[in-house]
């Protein structure tokens, strides 16, 4: 996925680091950089900085307009509950 593909509020997992396989909301997007949050333990206060490429982009978008980090967390979490396989 090229970088003006990628949109803030896009869904984005990490591929690389300490945090591999967490899954977080694209807050903010530079040239080489995107911004997560995930309400949690990045909140928008404080949104973890990682290269474009360790991560991989879920084509899932949310609207981010007024949302405060409960309601990333809520979102995150009803993801979580749709994708889950049993």
């Amino acid at each position: 996925m090229r970088i003006n593909e990628i949109e803030k509020g896009m869904l984005a997992k990490s591929k690389a680091g300490h945090d591999k396989g967490h899954v977080y909301v694209i807050y903010e997007i530079d040239e080489s950089y995107v911004y997560l949050v995930d309400g949690k333990y990045r909140p928008l206060a404080n949104p973890k900085k990682k290269k474009i490429k360790h991560v991989q982009i879920i084509c899932d978008r949310q609207e981010l307009s007024g949302v405060d980090d409960v309601g990333i967390k809520r979102r995150l979490k009803l993801f979580d509950k749709e994708t889950r396989r049993i």
